[in-house]
């Protein structure tokens, strides 16, 4: 059976995998962190201006309609390949949905609240820290959910511009005809997307009861 075929081969080979595996990890922890750092001050920043607003909608929503492959092969002639034009690319794929669910979340916020904030005379900071991200949360969680699994399946085109990780073996079990060595990468590319989608929408679910 081909699973069984698969298992057997990580069980052989536990350094090689655990080393693609790391990799794939690699990838995606730092590319969404630094997606984080980027994408939801830039959200705070630019929800409370109309147009800033509707020009970062409009430029998070054309580059989520570039397909992930385009991406990494556009950093190529300017980075190269590894580890580096990998990361880069996999933050353009993350920025977006963190992006505007961040517009979003801010801009869901009844004015009327923030009006009662500023009439009991708190500051622009105690508004920030105790009204608009509080509730901003679980819509800040929702992009987090989607760009992690945006940035765990793009992960695995990585391998086309040498970034390593999972993708190592599905490119391998494609060229050879192998399944099993196909599967190798697949299966735990698809059980990390499954995690992230269980994690985040528990942690989204969570921070909406608590609003």
């Amino acid at each position: 059976m081909i699973l069984i075929d698969a298992f057997h081969w990580i069980i052989s080979n536990p350094g090689t995998f655990f080393s693609a595996f790391n990799r794939h990890m690699l990838m995606c922890a730092i590319s969404l962190g630094i997606a984080l750092v980027i994408a939801i001050p830039l959200g705070f920043v630019v929800a409370r201006a109309p147009r800033a607003a509707f020009a970062a909608i409009n430029i998070a929503g054309s580059l989520r309609s570039i397909p992930s492959l385009a991406i990494l092969s556009a950093t190529m002639p300017f980075l190269g390949i590894g580890l580096l034009p990998s990361v880069i690319a996999l933050i353009v794929l993350a920025v977006p949905p963190l992006l505007l669910n961040t517009i979003v979340g801010i801009k869901e916020i009844d004015p009327a609240l923030l009006d009662a904030a500023n009439g009991m005379g708190m500051g622009r900071r105690d508004i920030l820290w105790q009204i608009e991200v509080p509730l901003a949360v679980p819509s800040i969680l929702a992009g987090v959910r989607t760009g992690a699994i945006q940035v765990i399946g793009g992960a695995a085109l990585a391998s086309f511009i040498g970034g390593g990780g999972l993708g190592d073996f599905i490119n391998a079990g494609i060229a050879i005809m192998n399944m099993p060595r196909l599967l190798v990468g697949a299966l735990p590319i698809a059980l990390l997307a499954i995690l992230a989608e269980l994690f985040f929408g528990w942690l989204e679910r969570f921070f909406t009861q608590r609003r």
